[in-house]
């Protein structure tokens, strides 16, 4: 958001809060700076555009008609726009100081510190630092799988996705159609859990075996939590069984003595590269340790493998 734009956005909030009558989109006009140089047109588009917003982020403008007036006039009642009186035990102020900091280099950043800036608004000291706590520990949450920034706005605004998925065990990718319910951490792995449409049930699915984009279907709000369900008992149980396969890394010569210790077998290769034959369950998680030896490591096969390397790089580029 630009400077401007901001100034005009607070200026406005300030005018409808400070007025003790609504006041008419012209005198708003007059009264706001940043509207007066617009045309009449331009003014209206602006003036729709920035209540919009407001109302987005939660500040509520009231609109009154008078009968004995044209135009509807507008006004924030003080009283609606105060942040109520917010208190929290100390215990309590910890864990929200503890959670800022597990997503503090997560998707979630952005959505933790406006949580804290707005208590600290409200008075209330948060302790970011989690007390003696935080002094031992430093909490972080890894969420470099692609598709969860999608699947975590999907399921805070309810709507169905759509997304391309492979099963364990299989190269084979079909599209699934899926009800977020919430998503959820296991083990260091994350989780999409919801109502399978294609097979009329629930289940749950590894983030890291989606391939590709997440697509919305349909409008927000449609999905419907079932009561009582128990997301977190879903995960592991209805997994399905994985099988160990082998991966075929070519890895220069001298280079990645952490893959070539754990390596089944390591043969000369030709340009001045080496194979080696590596054991793995997860395409995901195979991926996540190669990309760390950069260009001195490529996964050749098998190609769900391949696929999931070069769907991390990507992801890291983007």
């Amino acid at each position: 958001m630009s400077r401007r734009k901001t100034e005009r956005l607070l200026n406005l909030v300030i005018c409808l809060l400070a007025t003790r009558r609504p006041l008419s989109a012209e005198h708003i006009r007059q009264a706001v700076p940043g509207y007066d140089a617009a045309n009449d047109e331009a003014f209206q588009r602006m003036f729709e555009r920035d209540k919009n917003e407001l109302r987005e982020i939660g500040i509520p403008i009231e609109v009154h008609k008078d009968p004995w007036e044209e135009d509807p006039g507008y006004r924030i009642v003080p009283q609606a726009y105060e942040l109520p009186e917010i208190t929290l035990e100390p215990d309590e102020a910890a864990v929200v100081g503890l959670a800022a900091q597990v997503w503090q280099r997560a998707s979630l950043a952005e959505a933790a510190s406006g949580a804290l800036l707005k208590l600290r608004a409200g008075g209330v000291e948060t302790d970011e630092a989690g007390g003696m706590l935080g002094s031992a520990l430093e909490l972080r949450v890894d969420t470099q799988d692609p598709a969860f920034p999608a699947l975590w706005e999907a399921v805070r605004d309810r709507r169905v996705v759509r997304f391309a998925y492979r099963a364990a065990a299989s190269e084979s990718v079909l599209t699934r159609t899926v009800e977020p319910w919430g998503v959820v951490s296991r083990r260091g792995r994350w989780y999409v859990v919801g109502h399978d449409r294609d097979r009329d049930a629930a289940r749950a699915f590894r983030l890291s075996r989606i391939s590709g984009p997440v697509t919305p279907v349909g409008r927000p709000g449609t999905v419907v939590v079932p009561e009582g369900v128990d997301i977190r008992s879903m995960v592991g149980y209805r997994e399905e069984p994985v099988q160990e396969r082998t991966a075929l890394i070519r890895v220069r010569e001298g280079t990645c003595q952490g893959l070539r210790q754990v390596a089944r077998a390591v043969r000369p290769g030709t340009g001045g590269w080496d194979e080696l034959d590596v054991d793995f369950t997860d395409p995901g998680r195979l991926a996540g340790w190669v990309v760390g030896f950069a260009a001195d490591a490529e996964v050749v096969g098998p190609p769900d493998a391949r696929d999931a390397v070069i769907c991390r790089l990507k992801g890291v580029l983007a």
